[in-house]
């Protein structure tokens, strides 16, 4: 019997809310998942209203051919591509960060330390490198650096040397099971209440995928496709990636001096913050994963 592997979407009415300013434009849900905010948006849109959303993932892909509605259409793409919209053509774009709930709890995804699978990790399987594959053959010094940066994880080091060590001895490692416990006994002292690799699968996951230089091309894609007083949404789980969208939004937010042209007047700031919103104490106690979430909303400006 198949399993069917549950999600509950993280901010789903403030997210939307946040979103739609007028029921009959065309919005992007950059991020479909199994669609919590497709469908959503999708009922309080007017006929001529639109929604096209994107993801790299062929289960998520599969999961929005469900969805009958001519006003909706999925692209099998990950977020970055958003950029292929004509500019100024959408009045908002969503961004859900992260790991969806089936990918955590799939053991055959690679994602999480809890169950054993294949040390995969990948947003797409169909395309690019394992985790396994590339710590098959990755440098220590570049193992090391992945983890510190993308997981800010201390031991790095230790972790990275453990890694090669039990590639040279017993060969590479192939599952999660493996690689869970390897951080385990390289990692001295852990927070309270969180598993030793934890930072490490999520730096490997977010290299893996390249995450954050994703985030970073949507971010400027969004800014190009939204129409002037378009909404952007943005969630994210961790501090790597709220840094990355607060800093884009305070960047431009301001008006820029071109200080070789001292008497030019200043180019227009293009977005306005307008909120950060965080998950209601019922939301987390109902659905824990959504404890570390932060939404972000910003307006692109007339300029």
């Amino acid at each position: 019997m198949e399993t069917t592997w549950q999600h509950t979407t993280v901010l789903l009415n403030e997210a939307i809310e946040a979103l739609i300013t007028r029921p009959d434009a065309t919005y992007v849900d950059a991020t479909f998942g199994r669609g919590g905010h497709s469908r959503l948006l999708l009922s309080k849109l007017a006929a001529q209203g639109r929604l096209i959303a994107f993801d790299k993932d062929p289960e998520a892909v599969a999961e929005a051919a469900r969805i009958a509605d001519p006003r909706f259409s999925i692209r099998h793409q990950g977020f970055r591509e958003i950029g292929e919209l004509a500019p100024a053509s959408v009045a908002g774009v969503l961004l859900d960060l992260g790991v969806s709930s089936p990918q955590i709890d799939n053991p055959s995804r690679g994602f999480s330390f809890r169950n054993d699978g294949p040390l995969d990790m990948r947003m797409d399987p169909t395309r690019g490198q394992s985790v396994a594959d590339w710590l098959a053959t990755a440098e220590q010094g570049r193992i090391a650096e992945v983890i510190r940066d993308y997981g800010e994880e201390r031991f790095a080091v230790q972790i990275a040397k453990a890694v090669v060590a039990r590639r040279q001895e017993r060969g590479p490692l192939a599952t999660t099971a493996e690689l869970a416990q390897l951080v385990a006994g390289a990692v001295k002292t852990r927070e309270p209440g969180q598993d030793p690799a934890t930072r490490t699968f999520q730096a490997l996951r977010i290299f893996i995928n390249a995450e954050l230089e994703e985030l970073q091309e949507a971010l400027e894609a969004a800014l190009e496709i939204l129409q002037p007083q378009g909404r952007l949404v943005v969630i994210s789980f961790h501090s790597l990636e709220d840094r990355i969208v607060k800093q884009f939004v305070v960047k431009h937010s301001r008006e820029v001096v071109d200080r070789r042209v001292p008497f030019a007047a200043p180019r227009a700031m293009k977005l306005r913050a307008l909120d950060r919103i965080k998950p209601s104490a019922a939301e987390v106690a109902a659905n824990p994963r959504a404890r570390s979430a932060i939404l972000r909303v910003a307006e692109r400006t007339d300029a």
